[in-house]
């Protein structure tokens, strides 16, 4: 983070919902002796052409990753990787877009976030990465697009480093965080532990109050003088931290703080999109993604005067328009 997160004041949660009613037509039953051979046609029909919608994949050491997977099998995918502390509800405004373009879209919550196991190890790029290649395998996945924002998008990478022949067709990291994010004497640029220290005492101290604070403040760029503050926004990305265990958020900070994604980069022989906000507050551009094209055999970079690191849910008309351009060259 560039800059200390400045405390918002506490914000009283919605509790009422929106009630969604729903009409449900009775299907006639057959009376004749072909109906069930023409039902169980029917049913291999649908699911030739549809998904399953959501389920769960249980990887090696019996951690369940839990998945959303809607459109045809038969369309190319794109898999979504979210950033920390979120889930793969972080990415609706993407998923409903390009399942309307006719793609296939996927979307997990990584270890210890959102719906998967609330693990207390393997919570590290290694481990993500050998999930998202049993997801892969699971659903059989190939020639897929792998978008992964913050965190995601070194967990993206990583995979796409380590991924079966044929799995993989092209990367986006958005407001990612390779190369690194830590000051080395490699990077030094990168930020100091202290800070990423700090984000570690808050989460031990008050992870409830620090989940508002993070997006009422920078990740949004709602601290920001003349901002539109979106309340919703702010409300669903604190639902979304707090569904996680607090354990795997703790260690997921050393994860997208001090995994060094130099070799991951230059490992990468696909067409890779960088994008990111010029005023990311969360993963400063400079030490990122200007450093991270450089690395890439077949990197493309285009930045976004003003955007925020969570440009994607703040400004998706511009986000996701960019996104299938990149998709369909």
């Amino acid at each position: 983070m560039s800059q200390s997160i400045q405390h918002a004041s506490r914000r009283t949660l919605m509790t009422g919902g929106l009630g969604v009613a729903a009409a449900v037509a009775a299907l006639p039953l057959a009376a004749t002796a072909q109906a069930p051979a023409a039902a169980a046609k029917s049913s291999k029909s649908a699911a030739a052409k549809s998904t399953t919608g959501s389920g769960f994949v249980t990887v090696q050491d019996g951690t369940q990753i839990f998945y959303k997977d809607w459109g045809p099998k038969t369309a190319q995918p794109i898999v979504f990787h979210h950033g920390w502390p979120l889930s793969s509800d972080d990415w609706d405004a993407q998923m409903l877009f390009f399942l309307a373009q006719g793609y296939r879209v996927i979307a997990h919550d990584r270890r210890g976030h959102g719906r998967s196991t609330q693990t207390d190890t393997g919570n590290e790029m290694g481990t993500y990465a050998a999930d998202v290649v049993a997801l892969a395998r699971h659903l059989d996945l190939k020639n897929a697009i792998h978008v992964g924002h913050s965190t995601g998008g070194g967990e993206a990478i990583h995979y796409a480093a380590r991924a079966d022949a044929g799995r993989v067709a092209k990367v986006v990291l958005m407001g990612a965080v390779p190369p690194i994010m830590l000051k080395t004497a490699a990077n030094p640029g990168g930020l100091p532990k202290e800070v990423f220290d700090g984000f570690r005492t808050a989460l031990a101290a008050n992870r409830a109050q620090f989940f508002q604070d993070v997006p009422a403040g920078p990740f949004y760029g709602f601290n920001r003088p003349g901002a539109k503050v979106s309340q919703g926004l702010i409300d669903n990305w604190w639902r979304q931290g707090m569904m996680g265990g607090a354990k795997a958020h703790y260690d997921c900070i050393t994860a997208f703080s001090e995994t060094d994604f130099t070799d991951d980069l230059k490992a990468v022989d696909l067409p890779v999109l960088v994008m990111h906000g010029e005023d990311d507050q969360i993963v400063p551009i400079a030490d990122s993604a200007l450093l991270a094209v450089k690395l890439l055999k077949k990197g493309v970079l285009k930045t976004y005067p003003g955007l925020p690191h969570g440009m994607a849910s703040t400004h998706p008309e511009v986000i996701n328009k960019d996104l299938l351009a990149f998709f369909k060259a």
